[in-house]
C-alpha cells in the first residue's frame, strides 16, 4: 500500500508540474527536437544507423532463408522415407499400443 500511495504522489506531483510549464515547455522541446534533427553530425549518426540495420536484416534474411531451406529438404525427405514404409505394419508383426488381440 506504502508503495501505491508513493506512485500516486509522484503522479501527481509529475502531472502538476507538467500542467504548470504548460505549452511554452513543449514549444522549446519540439524546437530542441527540430535543431538536433536538422544537425549535420546527427544526420549523419542516423544514415549510419541506418545502413547498419539494413546490413543486419539482410543477413537475417539470408540466414533464415538458408535455414527455412535446410528443414525444407529434410521435411522433404522425412515424408518421402515415410511414403516408402510399408502401409499395413499388422502384416510385419507390428502391433499398436492399447489394440486388442
Amino acid at each position: 500500500m506504502r508503495y501505491k500511495f508513493t506512485f500516486i504522489a509522484g503522479f501527481a506531483v509529475g502531472f502538476v508540474a507538467g500542467a504548470r510549464a504548460g505549452r511554452e515547455r513543449y514549444d522549446q522541446l519540439v524546437k530542441l527536437a527540430a535543431t538536433a534533427a536538422d544537425n549535420p553530425a546527427a544526420q549523419q549518426a542516423a544514415a549510419a544507423v541506418q545502413a547498419k540495420a539494413t546490413d543486419a536484416a539482410r543477413m537475417a534474411k539470408e540466414k533464415f532463408a538458408g535455414q527455412l531451406q535446410g528443414g525444407l529438404s529434410s521435411a522433404k525427405d522425412k515424408v518421402s522415407s515415410l511414403r516408402h514404409k510399408d502401409p499395413d505394419p499388422a502384416a510385419n508383426g507390428h502391433k499398436f499400443a492399447g489394440t486388442p488381440d
